[in-house]
């Protein structure tokens, strides 16, 4: 009874994942069970929390500030770039010390202060928000959440399977162990590289630079306090500035072409 009852719940993941794989625009394969809707209406309500706490603290920069207006700017081109139809939203959080940006599902973009001084130009910065906006676009944060519901049922059926097993707490750990990296950060990191590439073509089709993204992840990996590549969720950024060197002969085409803007100093 219990081995059918694990063999009913392997049959039904392996079904909704097999209809849940399709090919991304960039023709990698991609899995996700979960709507554009439900991920848009979670980023609305993510996004709202983070600004609320941003206003409680004083941090939120108003529209009339010289940083706001640049990253406003900024991610209004490169949404056009993208060509994606979103209700997108802009918003900069006054934290030096944190070195960071993000784009929620749905096109719900915040950058904070303590990326500007890395990045130093509009063109980096474009590259970064890039980057953010085509997490969106390719809807990696369904695509995330999707695999990790699946780890999890996975996960539980094991759990049933072993439950009179005395190594159970070790076989769960070696699989929690295994899913961890063999599964999720490596995926976390395909996203990422994925969101590097898809992020500087959007920059370059916006008329910024592609060429200072090399530097620019060199400049974050001089900040040191990054993890292995295997222990981590992001690529390191070394590599990352490599692999874009690499690929600025396929993109700045599309810079020249809309009109290869001077690069100028962020606020």
């Amino acid at each position: 009874m219990l081995k059918m009852y694990l063999v009913s719940i392997l049959l039904t993941l392996s079904a909704m994942i097999i209809q849940a794989c399709a090919t991304n625009s960039e023709g990698r394969k991609s899995f996700n069970i979960i709507s554009d809707s439900e991920m848009n209406a979670l980023g609305v309500e993510s996004y709202a929390e983070v600004l609320a706490d941003a206003r409680a603290k004083r941090k939120l920069l108003s529209s009339s500030s010289p940083k706001y207006k640049v990253v406003e700017e900024i991610g209004k081109r490169i949404a056009e770039a993208s060509g994606a139809d979103f209700n997108w939203e802009f918003n900069v959080i006054d934290e030096p010390k944190t070195a960071n940006a993000f784009c929620l599902p749905g096109g719900k973009i915040v950058v904070y202060t303590g990326i500007m001084p890395i990045a130093k130009t509009e063109a980096a910065l474009a590259v970064v928000m890039g980057h953010e906006v085509a997490h969106a676009t390719m809807r990696h944060g369904a695509e995330r959440m999707s695999s990790q519901l699946a780890v999890a049922g996975l996960a539980s059926a094991a759990d049933i399977s072993l439950r009179d097993n005395q190594n159970r707490k070790l076989w769960m750990g070696a699989l929690a162990l295994g899913a961890n990296f063999g599964v999720l950060l490596p995926y976390s990191r395909s996203h990422e590289s994925e969101a590097d590439t898809v992020g500087l073509r959007y920059a370059a089709k916006a008329g910024y630079d592609p060429s200072t993204a090399p530097a620019f992840w060199q400049r974050m990996g001089a900040q040191g306090g990054t993890p292995p590549e295997f222990l981590s969720t992001h690529p390191d950024p070394l590599n990352r500035s490599k692999s874009l060197e690499k690929q600025l002969p396929e993109v700045m085409p599309f810079y020249r072409e809309a009109g290869g803007q001077a690069d100028r100093a962020l606020p």
